[in-house]
């Protein structure tokens, strides 16, 4: 009886154990913990919101004009603060495309039979105030002039992604000449992004470099 009574105590001992083992294992963890998606709230459209592509590809139109426009008075500003001369004549060089970019704009909304309007541009905003502070929290020289083409190329990618996505949703509603004039403005910006690597990779990172070395020397 001893024997019988000490290997029921055993047994038990061992499950005990192993129930607890399991309500702490990670395994256990992992079916009780609530995933990130069950926690997000859906969100509610706009009496106004889109309900076709049609619509959404307007709206998209209007958000990239007023970034467009946005650029034209902040592009002077990072010109004017820039002591590269090949970075300063980069940037004017832009500008003057970027105002044709905007007229061409103008020529998509007519293209569509709609009038020319702009809705504000929250990530062109963010992205152009984000390009004010570096100028305020740099000296000016090879430091300020990378964080200008950082700040620079940022924009540039925004605008390739917004003119990218401009030409897919015009293709597919079958608006080919709005296609053709967004793709020409899609490949100004390309070629926008490419020399302000060069100018990243061939002199200002460089210089900027050295002017780190020297103030820790």
């Amino acid at each position: 009886m001893k024997n019988s009574n000490s290997s029921a105590a055993k047994n038990s001992s061992k499950t005990t154990a192993k129930s607890s083992n399991s309500k702490n294992s990670p395994s256990a963890s992992k079916s009780t913990a609530k995933s990130p998606s069950s926690s997000a709230k859906t969100v509610k459209p706009k009496a106004n919101a889109a309900d076709g592509l049609r619509e959404l590809f307007m709206e998209q139109l209007k958000d990239i004009y007023w970034a467009e426009k946005a650029l034209t008075k902040a592009l002077p500003k990072m010109a004017k603060n820039a002591t590269s001369e090949n970075l300063k004549a980069a940037i004017e060089d832009h500008l003057e495309v970027t105002k044709e970019q905007v007229a061409r704009l103008e020529e998509v909304f007519d293209t569509l039979g709609k009038k020319a309007t702009a809705k504000k541009c929250d990530a062109m905003e963010g992205l152009i105030k984000e390009g004010e502070g570096i100028l305020e929290e740099t000296e000016p020289g090879a430091v300020r002039d990378a964080g200008i083409i950082a700040a620079s190329q940022k924009i540039e990618h925004y605008e390739i992604a917004s003119y990218g996505t401009l030409c897919a949703f015009a293709k597919t509603l079958g608006e080919d000449e709005a296609a053709r004039l967004l793709e020409i403005t899609l490949n100004e910006e390309k070629e926008a992004d490419v020399t302000l690597t060069e100018a990243a990779y061939n002199t200002i990172n460089f210089d900027a470099a050295d002017d780190i070395d020297e103030t820790e020397e």
